[in-house]
């Protein structure tokens, strides 16, 4: 028997991909987080299934429960919010697992910062105004962030910047972003990205923390800061270009 750490996407129930829907389907143990998990997705799991709601459980708890569900002869679905590679705390629990002897695998999801450009409708990575992507969070309750890894490092380099955990800091994100992008920046606020209650505001850098207040923004939100939020005037990719040759050539930027 295998735990599956499944990716559950940003909340829209039909968003998770079709591998982690199958595991579902025929896990008879589900660990969810509870406050992030839509009673639409859970519709997925065996009428059998034991639910088990992971929001008030400790790490150690956690991987009791599914080291048991393992020894029991259970399949055991892992559901972590948006994909596994990002903030998802998988990196522990696998450790322990390996300690336990009990095998795993990892199904990807649809990210939250993905899910947010896709309602903005807009690339992240635009020729010639943007080509790279940082992705990070603001230190507050919560693990250290590793020395260098500073918003203020990250701002120096003028990438777009995707950040979680942010909502309840947007004074501090503005003020220590504006030295480095200007207050005219381009910004995006996506908050419960393809739930109920999705909420959207679009501004510049300088008005971050008012917009954030007036439109009630608290909890699962990505805020996206750069010049490519707002790009009009930029050249085609060469991916498509009729100048590019294509012979033997695969598609790449």
């Amino acid at each position: 028997m295998t735990v599956h750490f499944i990716g559950a996407g940003p909340g829209a129930a039909d968003l998770i991909t079709v591998r982690g829907r199958d595991l579902l389907a025929r896990c008879g143990v589900c660990l969810y987080p509870g406050s992030m998990t839509p009673t639409d997705l859970l519709a997925y799991c065996p009428p059998e299934a034991e639910l088990v709601d992971t929001a008030n459980l400790s790490l150690e708890q956690i991987v009791a429960r599914m080291v048991a569900a393992h020894r029991a002869g259970h399949e055991v679905a892992r559901l972590t919010s948006g994909d596994p590679s990002l903030y998802s705390a998988v990196a522990e629990q696998m450790r322990r697992l390996d300690v336990e002897n009990v095998p795993y695998e990892v199904v990807p999801g649809v990210p939250a910062f993905a899910a947010s450009a896709a309602v903005l409708q807009r690339e992240l990575t635009v020729p010639e105004i943007g080509q790279s992507l940082v992705i990070t969070r603001v230190q507050a309750r919560s693990t250290k962030m590793p020395p260098g890894e500073t918003l203020a490092a990250f701002a120096a380099t003028g990438a777009t910047l995707a950040l979680h955990l942010a909502i309840n800091h947007v004074e501090r994100v503005a003020a220590e972003l504006i030295p480095h992008y200007g207050d005219d920046c381009p910004v995006a606020v996506v908050a419960l990205a393809t739930q109920p209650g999705e909420t959207v505001v679009r501004g510049v850098l300088g008005d971050l923390p008012a917009l954030v207040r007036e439109a009630g923004m608290t909890r699962a939100a990505t805020i996206f800061v750069g010049r490519v939020l707002a790009a009009t005037n930029f050249p085609d990719s060469f991916l498509y270009s009729s100048a590019r040759d294509r012979a033997d050539q695969p598609e790449s930027l």
